[in-house]
């Protein structure tokens, strides 16, 4: 089937002329799969996704291979907006107030929506409705896949939209028994440090710096995309933030509906662009490039307490983990293994082409990161553990030692315990954690 579309003018980073709908180029319902694959490249606010396979590393395990515990930790799924709202209403404001301009100027086929004008109605920071599907269909497929474990407990942040999503997992994985389910948050622990949520514990930890590392970086590239959307919105008059609000409204349009005109008016460079600003943004925050790299310090506790439950070190690990966060509460534990750690830190100066720091596929919407301890009858020795990354397994390169870890992405339970020395080692309230954390004890 071949439709009328502009999606092929916004892959074009020129300005566009006015075109009837009449004179739109013929687009292929292939060409529209490959452009909608793009939204999917929207860094951590990405819609969610399958993250790819990685090349040469088996998907499945062995068949003589049985999975014995199973610790899932979940991002919340699509929300509202954060510090990004007040860009997006910015943009409203410019262009109510230009809406008789818009109506009598010749816009292109991708801009014709502003005709009509462009509403917006996302609650701020809130599970949507979209993320509220994301969570349910998660917790129906987790089910099929793991169907003879289950458990009675489900610890979530005490972030509103992160319990909710929790709630909406539960009820696809346990269907009606979910009433019978016990729903804690990380304030009901009495661990001193949340493995969930630990930067909540070091005072130092701020968002701040790198906050003004990602506005730098999108201050380099949006001038030029609001010159060009100025040459085809002539006497409307749009700023740099309005631009950032109309790059942001994209993803958030599709957290709201899986719709956004806006999406279709950037070319894919500019969608890249977008996605390197939050990259740069969480590159830092969990730790590469933080100011006393606090990150592999706070990812620590959650790889403690993967290995404590692995090694059943206190008598009473539970087959099932069924754990609810943030996109840093994933980043965090990678920062600390070095798994997503590329040779430079990301920089605010200059987009590398090829990064192992993505959060598009790492961290989109309704991220969910499962470890499996596993073991065999042939196939490998003694117990053994794999990580699936977002339904792909993430090889673990810092214990792989035999062929068959090449192979599979996977390492002896052993190997990673001693890889991993340095998260054992900490606790809170060490010497590492108050020279990181700057407590003065």
């Amino acid at each position: 089937m071949y439709l009328l579309s502009s999606t092929i003018l916004s892959l074009l980073q020129i300005p566009l002329s006015p075109v009837s709908a009449e004179q739109a180029v013929l687009v292929s319902d292939d060409q529209i799969r490959v452009r909608r694959n793009e939204w999917n490249n929207l860094a951590t606010l990405s819609p969610y996704h399958d993250a790819p396979h990685v090349l040469g590393v088996s998907v499945d395990l062995p068949d003589d291979c049985t999975v014995d515990q199973v610790m899932l930790l979940h991002r919340h799924g699509s929300r509202g907006p954060e510090t990004e709202q007040k860009y997006v209403l910015e943009l409203v404001d410019t262009l109510d107030g230009a809406l008789d301009t818009i109506q009598a100027a010749h816009l292109p086929p991708n801009l014709q929506f502003l005709k009509k004008g462009y509403k917006y109605h996302l609650v701020p920071q809130e599970l949507t409705i979209v993320g509220r599907q994301e969570l349910f269909d998660h917790g129906v497929e987790f089910a099929l896949h793991y169907p003879t474990f289950s458990t009675d407990t489900v610890t979530s942040s005490p972030v509103q939209r992160v319990v909710d999503s929790s709630l909406f997992f539960a009820n696809g994985f346990f269907g009606l028994a979910s009433d019978n389910i016990t729903f804690l948050t990380v304030n009901d622990l009495d661990d001193p440090v949340s493995w969930i949520t630990p930067w909540k514990f070091c005072p130092t930890y701020t968002e701040d710096e790198h906050h003004e590392a990602a506005s730098e970086w999108a201050n380099r590239y949006a001038p030029s995309i609001a010159h060009r959307l100025n040459e085809l919105l002539p006497g409307v008059g749009l700023s740099v933030n309005d631009t950032r609000g109309a790059l942001y409204a994209c993803p958030f349009d599709l957290a709201a509906r899986k719709e956004s005109p806006w999406c279709d008016v950037f070319s894919s460079k500019e969608l890249r662009e977008l996605e390197y600003e939050y990259d740069v943004l969480m590159d830092g925050v969990s730790g590469h490039v933080s100011r006393g790299d606090p990150g592999p310090l706070l990812g620590a506790f959650y790889i403690k307490k993967l290995i404590e439950r692995f090694t059943n070190a206190t008598g009473d690990a539970q087959p099932l983990y069924l754990e609810f966060g943030h996109d840093t509460s994933i980043l965090l534990p990678l920062s600390t293994m070095g798994l997503n750690k590329d040779t430079s830190p990301l920089s605010s100066h200059h987009m590398p082409v090829h990064r192992k720091f993505r959060t598009s596929q790492q961290t989109p919407f309704a991220a969910n990161m499962v470890w499996e301890n596993f073991s065999c009858k042939k196939s490998f020795e003694g117990p053994q553990i794999r990580l699936l990354l977002n339904r792909a397994t993430f090889p673990l390169s810092i214990c792989e030692k035999s062929e068959g870890d090449k192979r599979y992405g996977t390492c002896a339970l052993g190997e990673f315990v001693k890889a991993n020395e340095y998260s054992t080692s900490i606790d809170y309230h060490s010497e590492s954690w108050n020279a990181t954390c700057e407590l003065g004890i």
